[in-house]
């Protein structure tokens, strides 16, 4: 008998239809894949299941029994319990606290004191179960998203979960942080509980699962067994056409090119990036690649001018800046596509054509006045170039899925027409056809001789996209390799310095 089964699932919102006549089933101690496009309706369908929305049609069946799912109360009841893309988290709030929200404290008998020694305990004995590194008495806020990620997987942990639902919960994690993950998978499914695992990274989706749902414009295009699926017959069934793989782009030489970005000797205030030096030439793609807290982020913050610099100098184009800012950074051409799009690269209230002009009104603007018909055209064209799909230009961001957001963050950097792209994790949570578009967009750029700098978490990326990989650990770049010379067992044995 299966744990969660769902027929003929509808959702509507207007004229559109998010879900049509869904229906599928998820065992106890079995990993349910799905995959799907950016818009299929994997998110609806996990807002549904876990009582954020409410169904237009259909049914939800529990052991075998029919349920009314009305609320995330409803499905904690149950066991449901969900580890979101956005992660659901406290900023102000300790590791502590936020572990415990929704779970019963300890308190003093007959008292309204929290027992801390005894939460602490709790906490510390169920990291070193899990294996993991992860500083408590921090705030969320003060975390990076690999640690949020573990955080939040703790609290699932330490619930009567009998349905886990992950959605893209690798999409900033490293390697090895990724194993744990992986770990504990295999941990709950032997404990009997089911797992829906929702990425567009295929690699896992085979690895991991049992059966593998495939999404197309909120239907069900079929449920796969593992052992017959594949990379092309999967896409195919996303897409809807026949898909053949995309061949690695053949690397490029830029050595003779002029140098874009020198940074010489680099570091913070913080001590987050320690003295490091590299060079971007026209026409390449390179790449950053590190364990997590090895200083990527930090990096990329400290040349864009977002990180305060200890010493060293940023050159772009052979003008030297020791004292960067974001300001002077677009001025000279480059711009950043941050980690956390959400709440970096985009504002969610924002409609797509106010967020791809913020950056700049002026260019829009006579006087006190902007020039809408100038402003409207510039951001349709781009949201064609940039296949984003919307209803309009005045769809409010926040009602995108994540591809099409990202797509709006790369349109508002391109109206810029910069020379240098710095990328944080930017394929991070983003199907397998948005990936490919972003990295052919950005070779298209390097094919015009700009320049990119290209950090991921993705070992199997990096290798495919980069010309050439430097290698961050504990803040410093310690080793460069040629891309076309790389292997992923050479990278982590440099990251763990063996």
């Amino acid at each position: 008998m299966s744990l969660l089964e769902v027929k003929q699932l509808d959702k509507r919102f207007g004229l559109h239809h998010a879900l049509s006549q869904i229906s599928l089933s998820i065992e106890a101690g079995k990993v349910l894949g799905l995959v799907g496009e950016n818009g299929a309706g994997k998110s609806t369908f996990i807002k549904i299941i876990t009582g954020v929305y409410a169904p237009d049609g259909g049914s939800i069946y529990w052991n075998g029994q029919l349920e009314t799912i009305t609320s995330p109360r409803d499905a904690h009841r149950l066991g449901i319990h969900v580890l979101h893309q956005d992660r659901h988290l406290i900023p102000a709030f300790s590791g502590y606290e936020n572990l415990y929200l929704g779970t019963d404290i300890p308190q003093v008998k007959f008292g309204l004191r929290i027992r801390w020694h005894e939460m602490k305990r709790r906490a510390e004995a169920l990291k070193k179960e899990l294996g993991m590194e992860l500083d408590l008495d921090k705030t969320a806020e003060e975390m990076s998203p690999p640690e949020r990620t573990l955080l939040e997987l703790m609290r699932v942990m330490m619930q009567d979960c009998k349905l886990l639902i992950l959605d893209e919960p690798t999409a900033s994690l490293t390697d090895q942080e990724t194993e744990i993950l992986f770990r504990l998978i295999q941990q709950l499914t032997a404990q009997g509980t089911a797992i829906l695992y929702v990425s567009h990274r295929m690699e896992e989706i085979f690895k991991l699962s049992d059966h593998i749902a495939v999404f197309r414009n909120g239907k069900n295009a079929g449920t796969l067994q593992r052992e017959e699926a594949n990379l092309n017959k999967v896409i195919s069934m996303m897409t809807d056409t026949d898909y053949q793989a995309a061949a690695t782009h053949e690397r490029q030489d830029a050595s003779m090119n002029p140098v874009l970005l020198s940074v010489n000797q680099l570091s913070t205030v913080d001590g987050r990036v320690k003295p490091s030096s590299l060079q971007v030439h026209a026409g390449e793609v390179v790449g950053i690649f590190g364990l997590a807290g090895a200083g990527r982020t930090e990096l990329l913050e400290a040349i864009y001018g977002t990180r305060s610099i200890q010493e060293g100098e940023v050159v772009i184009s052979g003008k030297s800046h020791r004292r960067m800012s974001p300001q002077k950074a677009l001025e000279a051409g480059m711009v950043f596509i941050p980690e956390d799009r959400r709440s970096e690269g985009l504002v969610m209230g924002m409609t797509i054509r106010e967020n791809m002009t913020l950056p700049r009104l002026q260019h829009f603007s006579s006087g006190l006045y902007v020039k809408q018909r100038k402003e409207k055209h510039a951001v349709r064209q781009w949201m064609e170039n940039m296949n984003v799909k919307a209803v309009g230009s005045e769809q409010t961001v926040s009602e995108l899925s994540g591809g099409n957001q990202q797509k709006v963050v790369f349109a508002k950097a391109l109206m810029h027409e910069p020379i240098l792209f710095l990328c944080d994790e930017a394929t991070q949570a983003v199907d397998v056809m948005t990936r490919e578009e972003i990295h052919r967009l950005l070779r298209e750029q390097a094919n015009q001789n700009r320049g990119v700098l290209y950090v991921t978490s993705d070992i199997h990326e990096i290798l495919d996209v980069c010309d050439r990989i430097y290698v961050l650990r504990e803040g410093s770049i310690v080793s460069e390799i040629a891309g076309g010379e790389a292997t992923s067992e050479q990278l982590l044995q440099i990251c763990y310095n063996r």
